[in-house]
């Protein structure tokens, strides 16, 4: 089974295709970017503070010239960026160095609550850095 890590750095298909249904606040046929998992974690590492996820889909498609961005593949590639960071903690990677994932998840998001570790960890650190709801 492959790494966080190394999912986060296969390369991916992504680009800008028409929305193939409708679905949350994507309509079908809207230009809609779907970005790699490195995409997400370069933007994320980006924010200086905290982006809840509809604003980082929105933000993430006017940069790349779309709409929207797709819903689904956010979630995904969210979560990658978390367990990707969170290996790196495991081995030692200071906390500055890593994608602050928590500044756009919090807690109360089923993405969150998927991660391996827990989101107590995602609790703490939008505390420390005062971003929480």
């Amino acid at each position: 089974m492959k790494s966080w890590s190394d999912r986060l750095n296969m390369p991916g298909i992504n680009g800008i295709k028409p929305s193939p249904r409708t679905i949350g606040d994507v309509v079908e046929g809207q230009p809609m970017l779907v970005p790699t998992a490195r995409q997400v974690d370069a933007f994320i590492r980006s924010i200086p503070g905290g982006m809840d996820i509809r604003a980082l889909r929105t933000v993430l498609a006017i940069e790349h010239g779309a709409e929207v961005t797709c819903p689904v593949t956010i979630g995904y590639h969210l979560r990658t960026v978390a367990e990707a960071a969170n290996e790196d903690l495991e081995r030692g990677m200071a906390l500055s160095d890593i994608a602050p994932f928590w500044r756009v998840l919090d807690a109360s998001l089923p993405t969150t609550r998927k991660l391996s570790f827990g989101a107590a960890f995602v609790a703490a650190q939008r505390k420390r850095e005062g971003l929480e709801r």
